[in-house]
């Protein structure tokens, strides 16, 4: 099963979930029932203090898992094959805790309400089963003229 990312933007540069940035996060969203789910592993200049991961990675994380999920929602809900582009028209991101670095981290989230052009989601940030940031962003699809059209 190939992810999202793969499946639908195999040449996306985005630095949080292109498959194509080498020097990014490249985070990997599957569809788990009504829930996007990834797993992420940090490295080492991820780093805020030693051994937690740096507060705006965090955010990178949630802002692009959220993205997809909300993208992968809109196709569905428009019944096309693809998902439209999508970009974050706001997003608030909580941090709860320290991040630890030394386990694989989890990304949940879920469409609370969309139209057919936006998606309110909701997404955690969890190690060992414990949140330790949320997020919650309003993602639009955009028509053609806007710099994010066709990217994928």
């Amino acid at each position: 099963m190939q992810s999202l990312q793969d499946t639908f933007a195999p040449n996306n540069r985005c630095f949080g979930c292109g498959p194509k940035n080498e020097k990014g996060l490249r985070i990997k969203s599957f569809v788990e029932g009504n829930e996007v789910v990834a797993t992420w592993t940090s490295e080492p200049h991820h780093l805020a203090f030693d051994g937690m991961l740096a507060g705006g990675i965090c955010g990178a994380l949630l802002d692009c898992h959220s993205n997809w999920t909300a993208a992968h929602h809109l196709m569905v809900r428009r019944v096309e094959t693809m998902p439209p582009c999508t970009v974050t028209a706001e997003y608030h991101v909580q941090l709860l805790k320290p991040t630890p670095m030394d386990v694989p981290l989890t990304l949940r989230a879920r469409v609370l309400e969309s139209t057919d052009r936006k998606a309110i989601v909701e997404a955690t940030l969890e190690a060992n089963g414990e949140p330790t940031a949320t997020c919650t962003g309003t993602f639009v699809a955009v028509k053609e003229g806007h710099p994010a059209y066709h990217r994928w």
